[in-house]
């Protein structure tokens, strides 16, 4: 009984267990692999070793148009594409992609970086 009660008064003069999160937000841990940002399509010579090495299939490249594409709901975030590029054009960001309310993809092309 008096154990409870010493644990009763510890949590009222303690802070809280958790973040308050639309006021504290927590910063991202170093290396994390939130999302594929995207690539510099101008150094990419579009060899197509990240849609190969892909496990879930998630990029197309096609050589002939010059365009990479890319599917945000079925990249698993592993990361796989952006060791294998040779040129290093790809890059993930440690934020985590925002919901969206669409099925949009990620397209780039030679001196142009769109959604469409």
């Amino acid at each position: 009984m008096f154990d409870m009660i010493g644990n009763i008064f510890k949590n009222l003069v303690s802070g809280p267990a958790t973040r308050l999160y639309p006021f504290v937000k927590r910063e991202p841990i170093t290396d994390t692999r939130g999302q594929l940002s995207g690539i510099d399509a101008d150094t990419c010579i579009y060899c197509g070793i990240c849609q190969r090495k892909c496990p879930a299939l998630a990029i197309t490249v096609d050589r002939a148009t010059k365009t990479w594409t890319l599917d945000p709901f079925k990249c698993v975030v592993c990361g796989v594409c952006e060791e294998a590029c040779p040129k290093q054009c790809m890059h993930m960001d440690e934020q985590y992609r925002q919901p969206g309310y669409r099925k949009e993809y990620v397209v780039a092309t030679p001196s142009t970086s769109a959604q469409a």
